[in-house]
C-alpha cells in the first residue's frame, strides 16, 4: 500500500482474528495470561506494549513513511522522549520560535539538568553552523512554527546536521503526515502533538514519535517502557478511527485557512497576515517545495491586546481555547494562553506581540468563518 488515504485505513487495522471486526478492539486490560512460566510472549504488561496502541503506532508510522513509531500520553511527553536521548553536558540547538510549552520544558527543566540549549532564528544555514559546539548532539526544529508560521528548509537542515554527526528533530504538529513527512527529507526523529490534526475532534491528549533510525528507535522505546508515559487503549483507538479521515479533514482545514488568510490580507485593520499559503509569505516558494499543503494555522496582527480582544469576544463561529486541529474553529491569543510561559523580551523579538491573534481553521462552511472575521474586525 502507498496511497495516504489507503494507508490510514489500512496498516495496523487488519481485521481482527477472533471474530473479524474491521475495527481494531479497545483492549482495556493491563496484564495478560502466559502459558508457561518463562516462555517468550509478545504481551506480558500494558505499559510495554498494548494491542490497541500497537495498531495505531503502526499505522502513525506508516503515514510518516518510518519503520518507527511510538505513542505517548502528550505531545509533551513525546518531546520528553525525543529529547531523551540528550545528557547531562549536551547542547541542543533549537529553533528560537517555537510552541511555548516546548520553550517552558527546554529552558526550565532540561536546563536545570545541564543540558544546555542555543535558541536561533534556523531560516538561514549560517546561523545554524555558528552555534554548533563540541557539546552539540541535537538541533530541534517546529515547521511551520508556532505562532509565527515561519519555515525551515529541511533538507538543507537535514544535510547539514549529517555533515557534522548531528540528529535532527522535527515537530510536524501543524502540518499533519498527510501535508508534509520530514523523514522523506532526511530529518531523524518527526513528532506530533495528536492532541491536534490527527485526532481532529478535540477529543483526546497525546503525542508520537516516528523514526526509521533503528538505534534511535530503540532508546525511545527504552524510554517509554522505563517513564511509562504511554497512551491508553482508548484514546490510542480513537486516533485509529480519526486517522482514516485525516486526509479529508486537512484538505478542508487547508481550503478554509487559504480563504480566510487572503480575506484578512485585504483588510486595512489588519497590520500583517503569517500564512505560508499566501504569496506575500516570503517562504511560500519553500513551503510549495516541501510539503504538499499549507495547513489550517495561520496568525494576523491586529495592533493592540485590546484589539485582540475586542475580536475574540465578537466572534460566534471561533471559540476562543487553547490548542488546535479541531474540526471547530479556535481563536488563541498567544500572548496570554500558549506562550504565556516565555518572557516578554523574548516574545518582542520574536514578534509575538499583544495584538497577535491565532487562528486554527475548521471545517466548518467558510463563507460562516469569513463572516465570523468580518464581524470580529468589525468590533475593532
Amino acid at each position: 500500500m502507498s496511497g495516504f488515504r489507503t494507508k490510514a485505513i489500512h496498516v495496523g487495522q487488519e481485521p481482527e482474528q477472533v471474530t473479524g471486526a474491521v475495527t481494531v478492539p479497545i483492549f482495556q486490560t493491563s496484564t495478560y495470561a502466559q502459558k508457561e512460566l518463562g516462555g517468550e510472549v509478545q504481551f506480558d504488561y500494558a505499559r510495554t506494549i498494548n494491542p490497541t496502541r500497537l495498531a495505531f503506532e503502526r499505522n502513525i508510522a506508516a503515514l510518516e513513511n518510518g519503520k518507527f513509531g511510538y505513542a505517548f500520553a502528550s505531545g509533551m511527553s513525546a518531546i520528553a522522549a525525543a529529547l531523551s536521548l540528550v545528557k547531562s553536558g549536551d547542547h541542543v540547538i533549537a529553533g528560537s520560535d517555537m510552541y511555548g510549552g516546548s520553550y517552558r520544558y527546554f529552558s526550565r527543566i532540561l536546563s536545570e539538568y545541564g543540558i544546555e540549549f542555543s535558541y536561533i532564528d534556523m531560516h538561514k544555514e549560517v546561523n545554524i553552523e555558528a552555534e554548533v559546539r563540541s557539546n552539540t548532539k541535537l538541533i530541534y526544529a517546529e515547521t511551520p512554527t508556532n505562532p509565527m508560521m515561519n519555515l525551515v528548509d529541511l533538507s538543507e537542515l537535514a544535510k547539514f546536521a549529517k555533515s557534522k554527526g548531528l540528529t535532527t528533530i522535527v515537530d510536524n504538529t501543524f502540518m499533519s503526515p498527510y501535508f508534509q513527512n520530514p523523514l522523506d527529507l532526511g530529518i531523524d526523529i518527526v513528532l506530533h502533538s495528536v492532541t491536534k490534526y490527527i485526532g481532529g475532534h478535540s477529543d483526546l491528549v497525546g503525542g508520537v514519535v516516528v523514526t526509521s533510525d533503528a538505534a534511535i528507535a530503540e532508546k525511545i522505546k527504552f524510554y517509554q517502557n522505563s517513564a511509562g508515559a504511554v497512551q491508553g487503549p482508548m484514546d490510542s483507538w480513537l486516533l485509529l478511527r480519526s486517522v482514516k479521515t485525516l486526509a479529508l479533514r486537512m484538505d478542508a482545514h487547508n481550503t478554509n485557512a487559504i480563504a480566510v488568510a487572503d480575506f484578512l490580507s485585504k483588510q486595512p485593520k489588519v497590520k500583517a497576515v503569517y500564512y505560508p499559503g499566501l504569496a506575500s509569505h516570503p517562504q511560500h516558494e519553500l513551503a510549495k517545495k516541501q510539503a504538499r499543503g499549507f495547513g489550517g494555522m495561520l496568525s494576523f496582527e491586529t495592533g493592540s491586546k485590546e484589539n485582540a480582544k475586542r475580536f475574540a469576544s465578537a466572534l460566534g463561529v471561533f471559540t476562543l481555547g487553547e490548542s488546535l486541529g479541531g474540526v471547530e474553529s479556535l481563536v488563541c491569543h498567544p500572548v496570554t494562553m500558549t506562550h504565556g510561559s516565555v518572557p516578554p523580551e523574548r516574545r518582542a523579538e520574536l514578534g509575538i506581540t499583544d495584538g497577535l491573534v491565532r487562528l486554527s481553521c475548521g471545517i466548518e462552511d467558510v463563507e460562516d468563518l469569513i463572516a465570523d472575521v468580518k464581524k470580529g474586525l468589525d468590533a475593532i
